[in-house]
């Protein structure tokens, strides 16, 4: 596609769109998936209800349903490569060493049953079970801006277990093995921990909070997080004393476990311990209808996972020392939410509650990605096809954030003009 400026665009933010598409251009194979790409991008960033194929070529100048469809679904372009280039560029506008990594999900409503991944399944998006697809995601928050860092599908049981569906949706092999969400956040932790993304915290709700091994995962990586469980985890209040099971023979093998002794700490579910701890009122930030705040307690505490079933012998140094913060949080409308954290022992409330809440960015930014940039209205079944669109919709969302840092840059340095201080909505409808 060559440098088309629509009558809509403005000369500058059409170049500005020209010269970030061309940032790519080497990571594409050949120029006609360049070329075809560069139209898709600039479809996506136009007003329109849907951002499937059929529509969105009709709309963009140069669109070709026909080849839209096989630069999406059938060409084999790598997204890897240019998630990684783009994850680059958003990090040198954005990232900062006190940024947040967030984990998460999200759902994609489906009628039929070929789409790839699909089932009937629970989604945070619906807040029920139905059939959809679902898609677990990193998002990057700091002070200077957010972005999507990576996004792939889940695939069910239902799914990894039928080889045939499998091969019609064009899983990659080593796709094909059945991970559980909090796996593939690890794995995607893993991709932007390999390209030196500096964060200070990973952040996560109670989906993927509640799985000791996604903690023990992090953990194991020497990451900082904040994750959010139920009410019924169970903790102690002090250090736990071990003792180690006592032999019914004299004669046998060792004890191999050991039990929580008697008169120490006993385990009690957060909900409860909740009921006694004292509140701090803290502000996060200052919204739009004035100060973001809620009542927060922020404790040490020691969990004790699968405390009847006693710890192995050998682990009793580990687990007395294994401390971690409680942070539990009053709403306003009467919800209380609650999360353990590794933080560092010093670690002053206000921090940790900036960090928390930083995960309504994501939420920000999945309004955006599907309100404005059609990541939910792709049509095809494909997993190549799925994660070609998944890739375009992030440069799209890449360009957008770029324009809104240029323009807030503008008005601290030299204050707004009418071509630098366009908004990225304004540069979408004209893109």
């Amino acid at each position: 596609m060559g440098r088309t400026i629509t009558p809509e665009l403005g000369a500058e933010v059409a170049e500005r769109l020209y010269g970030y598409a061309l940032e790519y251009r080497p990571l594409f194979g050949r120029s006609d998936q360049f070329k075809q790409g560069r139209v898709y991008l600039h479809g996506l960033l136009l007003d329109g209800e849907r951002k499937s194929i059929e529509p969105l070529s009709r709309r963009v100048p140069g669109g070709n349903e026909q080849n839209l469809q096989q630069f999406i679904n059938q060409s084999p372009w790598d997204p890897v490569p240019i998630l990684a280039a783009y994850r680059a560029r958003m990090a040198g506008a954005f990232a900062t060493d006190a940024g947040v990594i967030v984990i998460d999900d999200t759902g994609f409503p489906k009628q039929g049953r070929h789409s790839v991944g699909v089932a009937r399944q629970y989604s945070g998006t619906l807040g029920k079970r139905g059939n959809c697809q679902v898609a677990t995601s990193l998002h990057y928050a700091s002070e200077r801006g957010d972005y999507p860092l990576a996004l792939r599908l889940y695939l069910p049981e239902t799914w990894t277990s039928a080889p045939e569906r499998l091969e019609q949706a064009r899983v990659p092999s080593n796709e094909r093995t059945f991970k559980t969400k909090w796996q593939i956040a690890l794995d995607l932790v893993d991709e932007v921990r390999a390209e030196g993304l500096p964060h200070a915290v990973v952040v996560a709700d109670a989906g993927y909070g509640v799985a000791t091994e996604l903690r023990d995962g992090l953990d194991r990586r020497g990451e900082r997080y904040i994750v959010g469980v139920t009410g019924d985890a169970v903790v102690l209040t002090g250090p736990p004393s071990w003792v180690p099971h006592a032999p019914r023979r004299r004669r046998g093998r060792p004890a191999t476990r050991a039990y929580l002794a008697e008169g120490g700490p006993r385990p009690v579910a957060i909900h409860a311990l909740a009921e006694s701890l004292a509140r701090t009122p803290v502000c996060w930030r200052d919204g739009t209808r004035g100060k973001l705040e809620a009542e927060f307690a922020w404790v040490r505490v020691w969990p004790v996972h699968r405390w009847q079933m006693g710890v192995p012998a050998a682990a009793i140094p580990e687990a007395e020392a294994a401390a971690c913060w409680l942070l539990v949080e009053w709403r306003r409308d009467g919800a209380v939410k609650y999360a353990l954290s590794n933080l560092p022992p010093d670690t002053a409330i206000e921090r940790a509650v900036g960090s928390w809440k930083e995960r309504w960015q994501v939420e920000r930014g999945y309004e955006q990605l599907k309100g404005e940039l059609g990541l939910d209205h792709f049509e095809g079944r494909s997993w190549p096809g799925f994660h070609h669109h998944v890739a375009m919709t992030f440069l799209a969302y890449g360009f957008l954030a770029l324009e809104r840092r240029r323009a807030l840059d503008a008005q601290v340095l030299d204050g707004p003009t009418d071509a630098e201080a366009s908004s990225p909505g304004e540069a979408r409808r004209g893109a």
